[in-house]
């Protein structure tokens, strides 16, 4: 792995909410929040839904999907396959209290089924050293006249 996937990969692993993005039948960009289960290092990610959920009907018509994250320093957008997975033991090892806001029948309702995204690439824009570094790079570039250059961003193939 290079050092790009695995920064792309620890930045995703920091965040916890993301905007999952699937298409509809009508070829309709579709974007709802979803709370990330597991970074895998195969780069794989993980959601709990609802089996009878929007979402799994898009993906099982056209499994393509966009991913994207965000924080006050740092932005990340991937773009993957999306599949259902049925796996009890899967979904008990990442079963939470959040999840379980959403589905109250725990991890034995049958409605509730895992979604596994296998990554494919992804683009990140981090800003190390978060605001104030920002604030130092912004004044920079405003008293030199040149770009701004406090953000790192990088192209992923996964």
């Amino acid at each position: 792995m290079t050092d790009e996937q695995q920064k792309l990969l620890d930045l995703v692993d920091d965040l916890t909410i993301a905007m999952f993005t699937t298409v509809d039948v009508d070829g309709t960009l579709t974007s709802r929040p979803m709370a990330r289960q597991e970074v895998d290092p195969s780069a794989q990610l993980w959601f709990i839904t609802a089996r009878d959920s929007r979402q799994v009907a898009h993906i099982a018509a056209r499994p393509h999907v966009g991913i994207t994250f965000s924080s006050a320093d740092t932005w990340v957008s991937l773009n993957g396959t999306a599949t259902a997975v049925d796996d009890p033991a899967k979904l008990e090892e990442l079963w939470n209290t959040f999840a379980e806001a959403w589905m109250p029948e725990g991890p034995d309702d049958p409605n509730v089924v895992l979604i596994r995204v296998d990554l494919e690439g992804g683009e990140y824009w981090d800003t190390p050293g978060g605001r104030v570094a920002s604030l130092i790079s912004f004044a920079k570039a405003k008293l030199t006249g040149t770009a701004y250059e406090g953000a790192e961003n990088e192209r992923v193939d996964l």
